[in-house]
Parts: structure tokens; sequence; C-alpha cells
């Protein structure tokens, strides 16, 4: 039986020689760029932005696992096995530098850094003291395991966290919302948005002018911020674009695009107060991934259940 790799636009050689080192002899690893591919002896795939002939011929695939904690390039793929359980990659490492990069540019709008590049750049002095953490309000949207571990550090620097979800969540120290009955009051109280929401048919394009007028205007001096680490679908670049120009939000932060790379084209680029990193604020690395897909073989062959299991009627 094989393991199938369909990577996308990552380089499949260091998963390869990490897989064929982990993995017992029974499975052997396979692209389908092999000259003696079978699609046939395929009982497992690792996948990342699939191909559209990702799943061709795979009728004996029993289980999917995603490079990725977001699935939407697999749950939208047309070809998808909608019988194959679905086994999504949540890890410690991944989380925490997801983290990282939250906190980081959390704390960098809250000390108004793009206030202060600008008044660099006309050599101005001006002793604007920005709020402290806790008269800075955060709002994350989407309270999954991303999110819940964002919102759990913001709290411990002692910002004031608000979180939106789907469904109601309880953590500890975050004023939580849930579905679009209470969208607006979360938004009213947002000085600074972070989306990691995941992707779908209902989150798609959420992110557009009229929501970023409803964050709170009372709070930091320059207005709202948003920060988007999720999926790039989430977010109209346009109306981003029209925000920040027209000061409806005071800055942004963008790991993640409409399309990418982010072509030399468009005006986010020369926007000063849009701060832009090329989607690297958090990756599966090699070991961490194979050791997710090695217990999930493990668990499956064993008759055990599979976990972090995808619905892919709600699409995570």
């Amino acid at each position: 039986m094989s393991l199938l790799l369909c990577l996308g636009d990552i380089d499949p050689v260091n998963w390869r020689k990490a897989f064929k080192a982990a993995l017992p002899d029974h499975v052997d690893v396979v692209t389908r760029d092999d000259a003696d591919f079978d699609p046939s002896a395929v009982r497992y795939m690792y996948v990342w932005k699939p191909a559209a002939d990702a799943f061709d011929g795979l009728d004996n695939l029993e289980v999917i696992f995603s490079l990725g904690a977001g699935v939407d390039p697999i749950v939208a793929h047309p070809k998808l096995p909608r019988n194959v359980p679905l086994s999504r990659f949540v890890d410690e490492d991944l989380t925490t530098r997801m983290t990282d990069y939250v906190v980081a540019q959390v704390t960098l709008h809250q000390r108004q850094t793009t206030y202060y590049m600008a008044l660099q750049k006309a050599r101005e002095w001006v002793q604007y003291y920005p709020p402290a953490a806790n008269e800075c309000r955060v709002g994350i949207m989407g309270l999954g395991a991303l999110g819940a571990d964002a919102a759990e550090k913001l709290v411990g620097l002692g910002f004031t966290v608000l979180g939106w979800s789907r469904n109601h969540k309880d953590l500890p120290g975050v004023e939580s919302f849930a579905g679009p009955g209470q969208l607006d009051a979360f938004l009213s109280k947002t000085d600074i948005l972070v989306c990691l929401l995941p992707l779908t048919e209902d989150t798609r394009g959420m992110l557009d002018y009229e929501l970023f007028t409803k964050l709170r205007r009372d709070g930091l001096k320059t207005g709202p911020v948003v920060v988007n680490a999720a999926r790039g679908g989430h977010l109209i670049e346009k109306d981003l674009v029209r925000a920040l120009e027209d000061g409806t939000l005071g800055a942004a932060s963008l790991d993640v695009f409409e399309v990418e790379p982010l072509p030399g084209d468009s005006p986010l680029w020369a926007i000063e107060n849009c701060l832009i990193t090329p989607h690297i604020a958090a990756i599966s690395s090699v070991h961490r991934g194979v050791r997710f897909v090695v217990d999930g073989i493990a668990r499956h062959e064993a008759g055990e259940p599979l976990e972090n299991l995808v619905d892919l009627d709600v699409g995570y």
C-alpha cells in the first residue's frame, strides 16, 4: 500500500525522505510523477493545495491527511471523495508560531508603530503616548486551536480580548460573541481585529468595507486595525485599500492575499500603514508533519478513531 504525497507548490523531496525513514516497511511513499505510480495502491494521502487531478483513480483511498491547519483548498476540490475521512493538522509548534505572529502584530499596532513610522519619515518629534494594553481591545475572529491560543497569550499580556466564532466559546478572560446576530456588537468593541477564521462559503469575503466601518472609532488614535493571518479569501483587498486611504482604518497587517505571490502592481505594496508579510506567519515543520501522518496511519490500522476530523458540511 502507498502514501501519496500531493503537496502543490511545495517541493516533496525532503518530505519524501522523512516519510521513508519514519513509515513502516509496508507503506510506500509515492508521488504522481513516479514512473511506476499505481493509483489503486494508494491508501493514504498527504495533501496541500491539491491539483485538478489529485484524487483521480484513488479508488482505494482510506484517509486524507492535510499538511496545514486550514483545509479549504481540499474541501473545495470538486473531486474530493467525501466518504473518505479528512484529518486536519493541529500541532503545538504551528499554533505557537501563529500566536507569535498575532502577538507581534497586535503589540506593534497597540504601540502605534505605523504612526511613528510616518513621523520618522517626516522628521517630526511628537510625543504621543499610546494606550496601555488593557486599554486596547483586541477582537479575534475564530476561536479554534489557533484563535484560542492567541487569545490566551494576549490576555496574559494584559489586553482586553474579545472573541467571535460560529458557536459560543468559554475562554478565560475573553468576552465571547457568537453567530451573525452578535457580530456587530463584537465589532463595535474592537480596536484591533484579528482574523483567524476557517475559510468557508460563509466567511469568504467577510472582511469588507462595511465591516470595517463597524469597528470601534474612539480607541486607537489613528483608527482601528485589521490583521489577517487566516486566508486571503476572507479579505476584499480593494475595500481594504479604500478603508486605509480614507481613514476608516488606521493600519493593517496582512500575511495572506487573494493572489499569491502578491502581484507587483497591487496597490497594497505602496500603502505605508499596510504591513505585508509573504504568508510566513506559521508553517508545518517536516518533522511534526511526518509524525502527525505516521501516528494517524497507526491509529487507523489499529482501528482507533482519527484525530482532528473535518466536518465537510461546515468546512473545518
